[in-house]
């Protein structure tokens, strides 16, 4: 019966594999039908109200589709890309090191959770005003309002990972002698990851939405300053058009970076599942 278990091994991790990529493929015709339903309910609701108060999808595609062959959309999802994607880097780097450097300490826990919970409770209008009178209307202002308000749920991701780190674990890891390095990128880390990405997904929609936000009142430029001059010539088309885009540039970095770095970094459980 011995040499039949590494076959039965193989046979363990070729099934996991193929579940997990069914579930995966699975997973993204469940996104397509949920799309699919919002475009009909937008549709719907478009023809009860009118062009004029909402257009219907296929007119606001049109308007983007315009928009991207006359040359003046991409400069400026270019634009937003940068400054959300700055913003959110720089909180996921601090947040991420800060949270799990404050989740190895009970003392630093306990000190970093009003200030969190300040954080958290301060809108990020008010940001944004404190903002523009310490940088003015430029990149910082937008870059600056992104980070603080993404940086607590990153920061909380963190710290609640690595607190709820199994005891035993870091026993084990005592008992065995591994270096710093290693406890960190084989014991802590696997286990922080899957709090940290939820946190970086929330982060990275907030992102979009702030530097939107951030643009409509700092800036000449971005995807936020072309809907501000949408909304002034009451062009409802080009309006929704600029906002199909800010949502399909989201969706684009969610499902093509962080989404295959999510398999990568979690493909240890896959194999914990597979060899269990």
């Amino acid at each position: 019966m011995r040499p039949a278990r590494p076959a039965q091994r193989l046979l363990r991790h070729a099934t996991g594999a193929l579940g997990a990529t069914g579930n995966y493929l699975w997973s993204g015709w469940g996104s397509i039908a949920s799309i699919g339903l919002f475009l009909a309910a937008w549709d719907m609701t478009a023809g009860h109200l009118g062009e004029l108060i909402l257009p219907r999808p296929l007119e606001a595609l049109a308007r983007l589709q315009q928009l991207l062959a006359d040359g003046q959309a991409w400069p400026e999802i270019a634009v937003t890309a940068r400054r959300a994607l700055a913003g959110f880097a720089l909180s996921v780097g601090i947040g991420s090191l800060l949270g799990l450097l404050a989740g190895l300490s009970v003392t630093a826990s306990m000190t970093a959770r009003p200030l969190v919970t300040l954080l958290v409770g301060m809108p990020p209008i008010a940001w944004l005003i404190l903002a523009l009178l310490w940088f003015g209307a430029g990149d910082g202002t937008p870059v600056f309002t992104v980070f603080i308000a993404c940086f607590p749920i990153i920061f909380v991701g963190a710290m609640q990972g690595t607190r709820s780190l199994d005891g035993q674990l870091r026993e084990l890891a005592r008992a065995f002698r591994l270096p710093p390095w290693m406890r960190l990128t084989d014991v802590i880390l696997p286990h922080v990851v899957s709090y940290l990405f939820p946190a970086w997904i929330s982060a990275l929609g907030m992102s979009w939405k702030i530097v939107v936000m951030a643009e409509l009142l700092s800036t000449e430029d971005g995807i936020g300053a072309a809907l501000a001059v949408s909304r002034s010539h009451l062009d409802t088309a080009a309006s929704m058009a600029w906002i199909v885009a800010l949502v399909g540039s989201l969706l684009a970095i969610e499902y093509l970076l962080l989404e295959p770095v999510k398999r990568r970094v979690e493909s240890w459980r896959e194999f914990a599942s597979s060899s269990s």
